[in-house]
């Protein structure tokens, strides 16, 4: 069966198609043929663009993880209209040619995250959750998510997956946080009283891979560890693992004097629960932080 993904050489990608190649034929976009190739192996077939792809009707399912990182640069009025593209355009484009095919694929997966539920101070959410966020996160996600939803039909099911910050050997969120840890100058962000919602990069890839092959999934599904911390607490146990001082506190001004808008995501959190993914019968590998950071940062006993 073949399967077809956008956004393959990001982080998520990059730890799920060696699992997809063992089933799947794989058909990746990249404006770099080259370096996807370099990175994801000769089994992989890479294509530019979705031009190149003549009829959807020839994949199984779309997996669609495409889209600028949230918090690789400052939110100026120009890069959140690159956030907003990167997301919402390649979205449209693969619902509308799922829409249009004759037989249209069986399983559309598309990323958000949870910032669609915006800040949401200590109070635990989950997918079933009233939502009334009114800032730029919330408005990104809810947009990105609409436009997945709507290729959802008798012939195709849909599942959208908000996911939390990733915690990976390599990569992401965790290596930008460690240097100062590092350092012994570890502390929590604010107050530190935010919810920090989390998954292990190995969860990542199996929530997408159980959601691809568990018929009855469909809608929107939390990707987040089912004992979220708050920060404070996260940052306490990331020291803890690194055998670190941890006695620091970034302040809230300077998180806003460096990151403007984007500090109010850091600063006020939320706690997220996998209510909907463990009602259809997913189990967690790493359910607890400190495990989950022992096996990204600590080398294999």
């Amino acid at each position: 069966m073949k399967l077809l993904i956008t956004g393959g050489t990001g982080l998520i990608g990059q730890a799920l198609i060696p699992h997809l190649l063992k089933s799947y034929q794989v058909t990746v976009t990249s404006r770099n043929p080259q370096r996807a190739i370099a990175r994801l192996g000769q089994q992989v077939h890479v294509v530019r663009t979705l031009d190149e792809v003549s009829d959807m009707s020839e994949f199984y399912a779309v997996i669609n993880l495409q889209g600028e990182g949230i918090a690789d640069k400052r939110w100026s009025s120009r890069q959140k209209l690159r956030l907003e593209q990167s997301r919402w355009n390649i979205t449209r484009q693969l619902t509308e040619r799922i829409q249009s095919a004759a037989q249209p694929p069986q399983v559309f997966i598309s990323g958000s995250a949870i910032g669609f539920y915006g800040p949401q101070g200590s109070t635990p959410v989950t997918e079933t959750s009233a939502v009334e966020a009114d800032d730029f996160a919330h408005h990104l996600c809810a947009e990105w998510e609409r436009l997945a939803l709507a290729a959802d039909s008798p012939k195709t099911r849909v599942c959208v997956i908000r996911t939390g910050v990733v915690l990976a050997p390599e990569g992401g969120a965790l290596k930008k946080m460690l240097p100062p840890y590092l350092l012994g100058l570890g502390g929590p962000l604010g107050h530190g009283q935010q919810g920090f919602s989390w998954v292990h990069i190995d969860d990542m890839v199996e929530i997408i891979l159980f959601l691809l092959e568990q018929g009855e999934t469909r809608g929107v599904y939390n990707a987040t560890a089912p004992n979220p911390v708050k920060q404070q607490e996260f940052s306490r146990t990331l020291a803890r693992v690194l055998r670190k001082s941890h006695f620091m506190r970034v302040p809230a001004w300077a998180l806003k004097l460096m990151l403007g808008e984007m500090s109010d995501m850091l600063l006020t959190g939320q706690l997220v629960l996998p209510e909907r993914l463990q009602q259809a019968g997913y189990s967690f590998k790493f359910a607890q932080v400190e495990a989950a950071l022992k096996d990204c940062l600590l080398p294999p006993s």
